[in-house]
Order: C-alpha cells, then sequence, then structure tokens
C-alpha cells in the first residue's frame, strides 16, 4: 500500500485510508500534548451517515467515538460491538432529517433503548436549526417528538460529557469526583440527575454480556 505521499491513483483512497493517517498523525500530536501536560484530542470523525458499512468498521478499530452512526441500524454486528465497545456515536437527528433520513426514522431512540453510547450534536447548525440554541434545539425536539424522560434527556446529557474532550477538572465539576469509576459508583445524582439504579443496569447487563464472550473465547481457545 502506497503511502500518502507515494499516491498517484487518479481515485481517492479509501475512507479506511484517510482514518487510519489521521489517526497514526493524532497519536504522535498527542503523544507531545500529554508530554507538556496539555489535553489529548480524541478522533471523532463523521462516519457512518453515508457510505458503506466498512467505515463504520474502521472508525471501530481506530476511533473513540463517531459522529452519526445512523447505518448501525443496517448492520447489526457492528451495532453490537459498538455497544460492547461503548464507543461513543454523537447522533444529530435534525440534520439527519434534512439530509438523509427522516426523523421518524433514525435510530437514537432504539440505540439508546439498548444500551449504545448515544448523544445528541448539532450539525450545520447555520443550515439546520432555526433558533439561537441548536443543541437545545436538538433536546427539545427529540424530547417531543420521542417521548423522552427528563432521566433519559439528562443520561444522554451524561454521555455527552464523557464523550467530549474536555478535561479531567472539568468532567470533575460536572459529573461528580468519581465519575471515573464505572457503574453506579462513579455517578454523582446530584450532579446528573440520573438515578443510580439505571447506572447499574446498564453496567451490569454490559458486564454479564461481556463476562459471557471472555468465558467462551477462553474455552474454545483451549479447545
Amino acid at each position: 500500500m502506497p503511502t500518502p505521499a507515494q499516491w498517484t491513483n487518479e481515485f481517492n483512497p479509501a475512507y479506511s485510508y484517510y482514518l487510519y493517517y489521521c489517526y497514526a498523525n493524532l497519536y504522535t500530536l498527542n503523544k507531545l500534548r500529554e508530554s507538556k501536560g496539555m489535553t489529548t484530542i480524541k478522533l471523532r470523525p463523521h462516519c457512518g451517515e453515508a457510505g458503506d458499512s466498512d467505515h463504520l468498521a474502521a472508525a471501530f478499530l481506530l476511533c473513540h467515538n463517531i459522529s452519526h452512526g445512523i447505518n448501525l441500524r443496517k448492520t447489526p454486528v457492528l451495532q453490537y460491538l459498538y455497544y460492547l465497545a461503548q464507543v461513543g456515536l454523537a447522533m444529530s437527528p435534525l440534520s439527519n432529517n434534512s439530509l438523509f433520513l427522516d426523523y421518524h426514522r433514525n435510530p437514537l431512540p432504539m440505540f439508546f433503548q439498548r444500551g449504545l453510547n448515544v448523544s445528541l450534536s448539532t450539525d450545520d447548525p447555520l443550515q439546520i436549526h432555526l433558533t439561537k440554541e441548536p443543541l437545545l434545539e436538538e433536546y427539545s425536539v427529540a424530547a417531543k417528538v420521542w417521548k423522552l424522560s427528563a432521566c433519559d434527556l439528562c443520561e444522554i446529557a451524561r454521555n455527552s460529557v464523557y464523550q467530549s474532550g474536555f478535561s479531567h477538572q472539568d468532567k470533575l465539576h460536572w459529573l461528580g469526583d468519581k465519575y471515573f469509576l464505572r457503574g453506579s459508583e462513579g455517578n454523582d445524582i446530584h450532579k446528573t440527575n440520573v438515578p443510580s439504579l439505571r447506572i447499574s443496569f446498564r453496567y451490569e447487563v454490559g458486564s454479564l454480556i461481556q463476562t459471557f464472550y471472555f468465558n467462551w473465547a477462553f474455552l474454545f481457545s483451549i479447545e
């Protein structure tokens, strides 16, 4: 495979080729930033809004989170992997509604119910949104159309902080002193407004599934 400097083909490289070199260069940059005590930059590309399923497969291997991911509804195996690894999906239903997918067909509520790590975000707010607060617009429309409860909205907002690249101190302020712990132990209901029972349920179900697969893989390997 030629390097970018050696690329002479008249066609553009594949999405996975671009993504790999973005990942590799960002890894080097992050090592430098980390050595100087700076926050690192997470790779969060647009992915799964259009294009083939191999885009989502490449992103699963290389990225912290992705933006969109609506095409996971067409690839159950990849959707399951994104759930198991809790790869963040920053979804923009109002943007999708204008460009690719009718709002009522958007998979966000289904992903959320299944336990995928989803958050709400904006995309092209100057073109898509009608108010001065595009993110609040996304939240308010989603709440009304999909009948999301206050608890649902708070959990989605909590997910967005985890997915973000804000500093450790900012996350301590927004989520509580133990936000980095898994399960209900890391949930400060006074900060997140999400019941610990819900956080515990999400964590325990995910842990049971992962344990099952780890045990199965171990038994398969020794046979």
